[in-house]
């Protein structure tokens, strides 16, 4: 199997966190690639031309970032990082879909950002900081529900932070979340975060 991933794309970097968790390293390739720059492979397996991508071994190809960790989580038994069933499997489903929230406003922010200053959006780019300093409040509201043991809950949560700290960091939001910030202090110091950071 093949994963294809960008080092800065942080769906890209769940994924690749879900990987390592899993000890699936000598069982996928990962697959440094540029989805701004044409790549014939990567346009096969997924029409959308996006990371990550997973090629499976009967070459199908699976896309988008929770239907992968799903995918690799489902793939070993142990150690699980989504629960199969119950509140806790939509509870851990529910976290990722914040933080999935969280890249996705941040995302936005740091593409208008590139455009020419004059054709900026200040509307739309007020509107994505609002929903992230939302998300983060409710996070920083319900820290106490992440579960102890390892889930995608965390790897989701440490990845949208992490972009927060690599992509905008002006945001400020370790002044304005102190319990998540320790919380992250702690979770960044893991072997498979250090692993994967962007450069």
């Amino acid at each position: 199997m093949q994963l294809y991933y960008s080092n800065t794309s942080p769906y890209a970097r769940k994924t690749r966190l879900v990987l390592r968790e899993k000890g699936l390293e000598s069982q996928i390739e990962e697959v440094l690639c540029n989805p701004f720059d044409p790549l014939p492979a990567l346009q096969r397996a997924n029409p959308l031309h996006r990371v990550p991508t997973l090629v499976l071994p009967d070459g199908g190809a699976l896309f988008d970032s929770p239907v992968i960790c799903q995918y690799l989580d489902d793939l070993v038994p142990e150690p699980r990082l989504i629960p199969s069933n119950g509140p806790e499997r939509w509870d851990c489903l529910r976290w990722e879909a914040l933080a999935d929230g969280i890249l996705d406003a941040a995302y936005n922010i740091v593409m208008e950002r590139r455009r020419p200053e004059t054709e900026r959006s200040a509307h739309w780019l007020d509107a994505w900081e609002r929903e992230i300093r939302a998300a983060l409040t409710g996070a920083e509201q319900q820290r106490d529900r992440l579960p102890e043991e390892l889930r995608l809950s965390q790897l989701a949560l440490g990845t949208a932070l992490g972009y927060l700290d690599f992509r905008l960091d002006d945001l400020g939001w370790r002044a304005a979340c102190p319990v998540l910030n320790d919380w992250f202090r702690e979770f960044a110091i893991r072997p498979t975060f250090q692993a994967t950071q962007p450069v």
